[in-house]
């Protein structure tokens, strides 16, 4: 009998080390690199190097990684294989140059369980994403996009927010839900037909989810979701919040949908979702268009995070470095005054005349590193990169970082420097390496609206006020990291000049 019970022990024991073994050499066999591949650091069999990855600064620790291995490298991420792309001249090469060849996103289940596939204008492909990209960009400009009427509509916003500040009367405040607000109003009036007040308290919390789940969908736990979601579909944690937080959104953006429809006046359409209704309405269209009431959601969806999140996070970065740096602060304060006044209203014309201005908003861009990351993208064929093949079908993701802080392109990378953006006689010059927004065919569908707030904010707030720390407290210059990267909470104060 005890024979026979450890032959069954022994019996099991070489079982489970030929499975065990069969599973490392089927690994190995699946993730075995092709020739001239891009290197990278070992990784662990079926885990790879999710767990090397530092999860509070991995924009940082991937750009090292990039010097380390000729601005090109891999790692394996749970059950895929990501090249990640560093430095400025590599990530020309692959945004830019071979736009058309890394244009598609790669299958992302953290995506797919928000959206439900091939949806939305910013994780959608092929003709859905062409289609509705350029329906948004006609449909916005029709409703002020790069028009007078916008600037128009900021400069009245700004107004909104002044009277704001004003109510705190010098007091310390956290001004990133004001800036959130304001921000906001700003892309709803062309998506939703409306501005929100902002004492709106369900507008209010609305902004909370969208910047909860933006710093959850860049954390380890949506990491750990991508590399293994078949695990993490049926365990606790944080990541479970981002899809809850998603369906409260998508519910909000459902109920004014629905009021969209029960309004509607086909011949003088108000806003994005009613352009949107109509051309379901207006003409057939191929499913794969994504012209569908299923899709308007996450479209109208990805137009109110992206409209909101980045800008008023770059306004909130503005306000910490001209408090850190009050000389700064007290030169744009200058020439806002010799070249715009008190008793004007600014205008984007005022730019021209404004080069240490612009210059500012440009650096508080590249040294506020909003976006570190950018979004994934996917080989539509076999190329190279560099001097490293890469196959179709493999995921790429160029690190905005390190062209933002690239050694070689910017003379002070890691000091925050107007100057990087100013000639000798002062003049405002254009850097190649300035890609905060993305480059190529996927670039920001939003950059020109960003530009165009981000001055018109800046130049009101600076004109009316002075902003400064609480007395003896310095800022802290360091960021949460999630898609973009943000400011620890802070307060200021806010007296009028």
């Amino acid at each position: 009998m005890v024979l026979t019970s450890v032959l069954e022990i022994l019996d099991f024991r070489g079982l489970l080390l030929f499975i065990v073994a069969f599973l490392l050499v089927a690994d190995y066999v699946k993730n075995r690199n092709p020739p001239n591949y891009p290197r990278g650091p070992f990784s662990l069999p079926l885990l790879g190097n999710v767990f090397n990855v530092d999860s509070k600064e991995p924009h940082i620790y991937l750009t090292k990684l990039g010097h380390a291995y000729n601005d090109i490298f891999s790692l394996r991420l749970g059950r895929d294989k990501v090249v990640f792309i560093t430095g400025y001249k590599l990530v020309k090469e692959a945004l830019v140059t071979q736009a058309e060849n890394f244009l598609d996103r790669p299958y992302s289940p953290l995506q797919c369980r928000v959206y439900s596939g091939n949806a939305g204008l910013f994780f959608s492909n092929g003709e859905m994403w062409k289609k509705q990209r350029r329906f948004a960009l006609s449909t916005l400009r029709n409703f002020g996009l790069g028009k007078k009427t916008m600037e128009l509509t900021i400069c009245e916003e700004s107004r909104f927010l002044l009277d704001e500040i004003d109510k705190q009367k010098g007091g310390a405040f956290d001004p990133t839900i004001l800036f959130n607000n304001a921000v906001s109003n700003i892309i709803c009036q062309m998506v939703f037909g409306q501005r929100f007040d902002y004492a709106d308290h369900q507008f209010r919390t609305m902004l909370k989810y969208i910047s909860k789940s933006i710093q959850l969908e860049g954390s380890i736990w949506a990491q750990l979701y991508e590399a293994f979601p078949t695990i993490m579909k049926h365990l606790p944690g944080p990541h479970n919040d981002m899809f809850s937080n998603y369906k409260l959104l998508q519910a909000f953006v459902k109920e004014v949908v629905v009021k969209h429809k029960a309004e509607l006046d086909p011949s003088e359409p108000r806003d994005y979702i009613d352009s949107f209704l109509i051309e379901i309405m207006k003409k057939p269209h191929e499913t794969t268009d994504g012209f569908d009431e299923e899709n308007i959601i996450p479209c109208v969806l990805d137009l109110f995070l992206a409209g909101t999140e980045t800008t008023s996070t770059a306004l909130c970065w503005g306000l910490i470095y001209l408090i850190t740096y009050p000389e700064v602060q007290e030169k744009v304060q200058e020439e806002i005054d010799r070249v715009i006044g008190r008793s004007k209203e600014p205008s984007i014309a005022d730019k021209a005349n404004m080069p240490y201005t612009e210059a500012v908003i440009h650096e508080i861009l590249r040294f506020g590193d909003i976006v570190p990351m950018n979004g994934l993208r996917m080989a539509d064929k076999d190329t190279t990169l560099g001097e490293s093949f890469i196959p179709k079908g493999t995921a790429i993701l160029p690190i905005l970082h390190s062209v933002l802080f690239d050694e070689n392109e910017w003379e002070t990378p890691y000091e925050f420097n107007p100057g990087h953006f100013l000639d000798k006689e002062g003049k405002f010059v254009r850097r190649d390496a300035f890609m905060p927004f993305s480059a190529g065919k996927r670039v920001c569908l939003g950059e020109q609206l960003a530009r165009m707030e981000l001055f018109l904010f800046f130049v009101t707030l600076f004109r009316k006020f002075r902003f400064s720390a609480a007395e003896g407290e310095k800022l802290n210059l360091d960021g949460v990291i999630g898609v973009t990267r943000t400011p620890h909470p802070f307060k200021i104060h806010a007296t009028a000049r």
